[in-house]
């Protein structure tokens, strides 16, 4: 083959597609990336420095995608180093896509579409995707994804400004705008690229559409006539998206694996109670989706302070939106008395979570000098204003 140009991203990255390419690829699958100066220095003997380098990054990526897209998909796919980090996980995908399926939408304009991340997961719910995307390298990644998972009948993949392109010929429109910057995440809406007053606008164009944006958007931020949904994955909080054409003026809170999902009811804020013997810490999606008096509702519980979002009850209920801890003591902030206590009871793995808390927790666990063959939890928090700790253990 001809000289690989390493300058030239398009060119590296073609280089990877050809025959050559596609093979030294397979031969990195199980490459060991503590071995990479010997794994570089033996295969540049047989392929371009270039061509190898592109490889070696690309089996880097791979490795680092089984997590978010599975083992079988990561292997076969194509990555950028920003294209990975800010693609859509593949569960998360999957849900939204079915979500799409179920309102009866077969054709969906999927702008700035990325490496092609939500454009699989819809095309694999049998949905006619246009992938767009102003990056020309992100785009030829994408359209080499289609390919490689055998979904290109499906997903047609289109280099240009999102805000040029026609989609009236679709049933729904998907926006996941750029929300980082040269200096990191951004947080103002209006910053994102494109902005997230144009994908509304957008949005407002078709029968139904969705605005992937940061879990962190301000409520007040959400228009009048889309849905809010919170989504986390395994506990954790991936995003919040805005939908269009489904419920208006509903706030809910999606947790996956399930999917099980919480609609917001307009209650007010719990009440404020003594710790009772169960401490219920909610899901970051029930949080940020200020469902907190929802879930306090289910379990009969009250809040531990105003402005904290614990919740206490006399009761064990069983419920998937928050996670349930028996507390054994509820003691004022002291670092010297939890010492003393965690000792007593032979405490030598300690768990700690905060809430209203300046304190950090590797800063504590050094502290407090654990010893011993047990278990527990501490939370440090407020409880009525107060800085105090319980400590527990999940029940």
């Amino acid at each position: 083959m001809g000289r690989v140009n390493d300058l030239d991203p398009l060119a590296s990255f073609a280089a990877l597609l050809t025959d050559e390419g596609r093979a030294l690829l397979d031969s990195l699958d199980a490459y060991d990336p503590a071995q990479e100066l010997a794994t570089a220095t033996r295969l540049r003997r047989e392929h371009p420095a270039a061509l190898v380098s592109a490889a070696l990054g690309q089996a880097r990526l791979r490795q680092r995608a089984v997590a978010k897209f599975g083992a079988e998909d990561a292997r076969r796919m194509f990555f950028t180093p920003n294209g990975f980090e800010q693609a859509t996980r593949r569960s998360v995908a999957s849900y939204r896509a079915e979500r799409f399926a179920g309102l009866g939408v077969r054709s969906v304009a999927d702008l700035c579409s990325g490496i092609g991340g939500d454009a699989i997961a819809l095309a694999r719910a049998g949905i006619r995707v246009l992938a767009v995307d102003r990056d020309p390298l992100t785009a030829e990644v994408a359209r080499a994804n289609a390919d490689a998972l055998g979904l290109a009948e499906l997903i047609e993949v289109r280099c240009a400004d999102v805000t040029e392109v026609d989609t009236a010929a679709y049933d729904a429109v998907f926006v996941d705008p750029a929300r980082r910057g040269g200096r990191g995440r951004i947080f103002d809406p209006e910053a994102y690229s494109p902005p997230l007053s144009w994908a509304i606008g957008a949005a407002r164009t078709r029968p139904h559409a969705a605005l992937k944006i940061a879990p962190g958007i301000p409520h007040e931020a959400v228009p009048e006539e889309a849905e809010a949904e919170w989504i986390s994955d395994g506990g954790d909080v991936k995003e919040a998206v805005l939908w269009f054409g489904t419920r208006p003026g509903t706030i809910g809170a999606t947790l996956l694996p399930g999917p099980r999902s919480l609609t917001g009811t307009g209650l007010p804020d719990p009440a404020v109670r003594k710790v009772g013997r169960f401490l219920y810490e909610p899901d970051g999606a029930v949080i940020r989706a200020h469902l907190v008096a929802e879930v306090a509702e289910q379990l009969d519980g009250g809040l531990i302070d105003e402005t904290i979002a614990y919740i206490t009850a006399d009761e064990l209920r069983a419920t998937p939106y928050a996670t349930a801890y028996e507390i054994t003591d509820e003691l004022p902030f002291n670092l010297k008395r939890l010492r003393a206590l965690l000792r007593e009871r032979g405490v030598g793995v300690l768990t700690v979570k905060k809430r209203g808390s300046a304190v950090e927790p590797e800063e504590l666990r050094r502290k407090v000098k654990l010893q011993g063959p047990n278990a527990a939890t501490v939370f440090l928090t407020r409880v009525a204003g107060a800085p105090t700790m319980l400590i527990g253990r999940p029940a």
